[in-house]
């Protein structure tokens, strides 16, 4: 499948973290390293943008109205105003570690991992946010941690530490947040693109994009690969469906290292319209 359509200029470095917002009916993502929230609307394909801070990793609605970030070293808070951005404190002091891609749990939970800027491996990890705002460190060792969603009966997690080149599957306890009984479920060969930012549909296909590999790749809950979504562009990094009906799929993209006149799109946003649904945005309970 390759009928995808750019729905934006590539006005952006590096775009990631792509969220679906139900409730004004725009697609958010972020271009990372400039620390700005992107919002796209879908009535006029109109993208405005607003600054959060140095990096800006990942994002999600909260249940009340406004917006959960995490952000370089933190996570934050931002009220229904878009305005009021609340900060919590550092988890780390190591300004070459920071934060990359994360979601919510069915619970309400936020979660985010980080990895360090010289991809450094083993230094990063996987943390939550409670809706209490208290924060645990789950997972420990990791070099990118990058994409995480949960199945449609949210007894699974699908997570992506980029560099293993693997899809992961952990069982989820919902009452306490613990990931457990990690396993393989994808392995992608090297010469495909690095696995980046995944999403689940409605029927538990997963969405990944890969990075250096111009596409998107949908895999059946068990790993077999189901459906290739060609781009031109080879820096795909994440995906999330969306529209009123959830039959789109919105794909963001990255310059990062590439040259001025190298792939004069890239940075731009894609859509698709692939024959399934998606699911709906999970939301930050706190």
């Amino acid at each position: 499948m390759s009928d995808v359509q750019a729905v934006t200029d590539p006005i952006v470095y590096h775009g990631e973290g792509p969220m679906w917002d139900a409730t004004q009916r725009r697609l958010l993502y972020v271009d990372m390293f400039a620390g700005d929230l992107m919002s796209l609307r879908l009535e006029d394909e109109k993208v405005t943008r607003r600054h959060y801070g140095n990096v800006l990793a990942a994002v999600r609605p909260r249940r009340d109205g406004g917006l959960v970030l995490a952000l370089e070293r933190r996570f934050g808070t931002v009220d229904a105003s878009g305005g009021n951005l609340t900060l919590l404190p550092e988890l780390w002091v190591d300004a070459s570690i920071r934060m990359n891609d994360g979601d919510c749990d069915p619970q309400g939970r936020f979660y985010c991992g980080s990895m360090a800027y010289d991809l450094s491996a083993g230094r990063g990890g996987l943390y939550c946010l409670s809706p209490s705002l208290q924060v645990e460190l789950l997972i420990e060792g990791v070099t990118i941690s990058n994409g995480l969603a949960w199945s449609p009966s949210g007894e699974r997690a699908y997570y992506v530490d980029s560099t293993t080149q693997r899809i992961d599957s952990f069982q989820f306890d919902g009452e306490t947040g613990r990931l457990y009984g990690r396993t393989c479920v994808v392995e992608i060969p090297r010469e495909s693109g690095m696995p980046d930012g995944l999403t689940v549909d409605a029927n538990g296909g997963i969405w990944v994009a890969l990075y250096g590999g111009a596409a998107v790749r949908r895999y059946l809950p068990w790993g077999t690969l189901d459906l290739i979504v060609s781009l031109p562009v080879t820096q795909v990094t994440s995906c999330a469906f969306g529209g009123d009906a959830l039959d789109e799929l919105y794909i963001t993209t990255s310059r990062e290292g590439l040259e001025r006149d190298e792939q004069a799109d890239a940075g731009s946003v894609y859509k698709a319209r692939p024959g399934v649904v998606g699911q709906a945005t999970r939301v930050f309970g706190g």
